[in-house]
């Protein structure tokens, strides 16, 4: 007989939070035909369908959010119990999760992620990139990363020395055509390259000098949600582009692009991980985050 396991307990909770079973799948790291199998043996087991679903939508049966509802308390003390046991281990094993934007990611992977996997190889980490900001408790992630002036009110912060800052860009070619804006105000007379955020607003460019502040409406013709996009429209001249620092870096140092308004592009929010409040964090768990710190404190040394 097909005897329940916590993994086909977390997938039930998973597809019914997502309401979808590849998303479901992307966050417990498994492929949607093995997540689908395993939830038709435990409906087999019961006897009954947990989930009713279409080539559009997954939602819960009856029978499904009973289930869930007398079920859910109980997972989550047995998840409880077993990171309360984890947490005495002395090595660091098992899986970090963190969740994060692409840049943030960028910027962390070899100062921290890469330096914690060489000095402890039986860890995994794991990380998702994506600039919407996320429940990291309810999708099942360790860490989050964010700027930490995004970072939730009730997440404890860990800074990591990194200011974030944004730059505006374009290409000699584009400034040699047109002229290099002196002020925000001059961006009017320019094309620029807009950004649409995650949930769909077209992003205004900040600038802030000797206290003022301004916020431009930036004029174009293209607007892009994906920094790297950005980057190549700006070096083929198609306009002034704004991104973060460190995604252009480099091509200011090759001299690819110019550097413009630098004076009114001051750093404003240093990059954080943020976790919950853990009671029984896990000896890999520990690891990372006095990593994270010891690396915050020689970033700004």
């Amino acid at each position: 007989m097909f005897r329940t396991g916590l993994n086909e307990l977390d997938a039930v909770i998973a597809i019914a939070r997502e309401r979808s079973f590849r998303a479901a799948a992307r966050i417990l790291g498994v492929s949607t035909t093995a997540l689908s199998n395993a939830v038709a043996k435990l409906e087999g087991d019961l006897g009954v369908r947990l989930f009713n679903r279409t080539t559009r939508s997954v939602s819960l049966t009856d029978a499904g959010r009973a289930f869930i509802e007398q079920m859910s308390p109980a997972l989550q003390d047995i998840h409880a119990a077993m990171e309360a046991v984890r947490s005495q281990q002395t090595t660091p094993t098992g899986t970090l999760r963190i969740n994060a934007f692409a840049a943030g990611a960028r910027e962390i992977l070899s100062p921290l992620v890469l330096e914690f996997l060489r000095r402890y190889p039986e860890v995994q980490i794991d990380i998702v990139t994506e600039e919407r900001l996320v429940d990291i408790v309810a999708e099942g992630f360790d860490l989050g990363l964010r700027r930490a002036d995004m970072v939730p009110a009730d997440m404890i912060a860990v800074p990591l020395g990194r200011p974030q800052r944004y730059a505006i860009v374009g290409s000699a070619k584009y400034f040699e055509t047109h002229g290099a804006p002196k002020t925000p105000q001059d961006l009017f007379k320019h094309r620029c390259i807009r950004a649409r955020l995650p949930n769909g607003i077209l992003f205004r460019w900040r600038f802030e000098k000797d206290g003022e502040i301004a916020l431009i409406d930036a004029p174009g013709s293209l607007t892009l949600d994906e920094a790297s996009l950005m980057r190549t429209a700006v070096l083929e001249g198609v306009g002034i582009g704004l991104l973060l620092e460190q995604d252009i870096r480099e091509d200011i140092q090759e001299k690819r692009v110019v550097r413009v308004l630098e004076d009114w592009t001051p750093p404003f929010a240093d990059l954080a991980l943020y976790y919950p409040s853990r009671r029984n964090p896990s000896a890999a768990f520990k690891a990372f985050i006095d990593l994270a710190r010891q690396t915050g404190k020689a970033a700004t040394a």
